[in-house]
């Protein structure tokens, strides 16, 4: 498909909104929205939101802050104890829509004061056909999906990206770390601190998607089919166990159907 296409489809949706306040994770979809924002509106006419929250690994909430001043956009961080919220720490099949409904209330205030127009996520168009309790949340605060609302699919946002140039356009998925615990697991500091300790050390050593699934004592390596040959040699599965052993877990085992979204859902 000719990126051209969709990215004047954004253009002009965006076109129409004059002020945004973008909420920036520093992922692909975030980052070319706020990147397309920036030149369709002018730079002083956005502002970047990134959530900070036990939930989001401190790697991603730098590369955010990173991005954003590439990008010579105003980026503000919003920090909040989701934690304190029983609704989200006791980790329910629905915690999505919880947590989503307490950050977009977090942006939508500070959106507000800022006096900018509309407050506008990195939803895609594929991501609506999903089961992701918290699109609810964002139908009810009334915050626009540029990217769904201009037909933009995962494919078109990376073609996009490539287009402009975006260091994202590769880039893997980003999931909260609660994703990495079974519902109905209480979330805790503890737990979530072992999960992005674990996956740190991986990303340290080359392993890029990947995830660290927690059950318990037992930590559940996903990673790509292609990977899986490396991380098997002595030196490094020996250096993984013992890390993973001094972060808390007596157990590491290596699973073989290999990454993929949304496995605790299996659970």
């Amino acid at each position: 498909m000719n990126p051209e296409r969709p990215l004047a489809r954004l253009q002009h949706h965006l076109s129409h909104l004059k002020r945004v306040a973008v909420a920036f994770s520093g992922g692909v979809d975030s980052t070319l929205l706020l990147r397309v924002a920036c030149d369709t509106l002018g730079k002083d006419q956005v502002v970047a939101l990134t959530a900070c929250t036990e939930l989001v690994p401190r790697r991603e909430q730098q590369e955010a802050e990173e991005l954003a001043r590439k990008l010579g956009v105003r980026h503000e961080r919003l920090h909040e104890q989701v934690l304190s919220f029983r609704a989200v720490a006791s980790n329910p099949r629905d915690r999505c829509y919880h947590c989503k409904h307490l950050l977009f209330t977090l942006f939508r205030k500070r959106c507000d004061e800022l006096g900018y127009t509309h407050l506008v996520d990195g939803t895609n168009s594929d991501d609506l056909g999903e089961d992701r309790p918290g699109l609810k949340a964002l139908k009810e605060l009334q915050v626009k999906s540029p990217l769904a609302e201009s037909g933009l699919s995962k494919q078109n946002v990376r073609e996009l990206s490539r287009k402009l140039g975006l260091p994202t356009a590769e880039q893997p998925a980003f999931a909260c770390l609660a994703s990495r615990i079974p519902f109905g697991t209480v979330l805790t500091a503890e737990n979530l601190s072992r999960v992005e300790r674990c996956e740190d050390f991986l990303r340290d050593h080359g392993f890029h998607n990947v995830r660290v699934r927690y059950h318990d004592t037992i930590a559940r390596i996903e990673l790509e089919n292609e990977d899986m040959q490396r991380i098997m040699e002595p030196a490094l599965s020996r250096e993984l166990v013992e890390r993973f052993r001094e972060y808390g877990f007596t157990y590491v085992t290596l699973d073989l159907q290999g990454f993929r979204s949304g496995s605790m859902s299996e659970v």
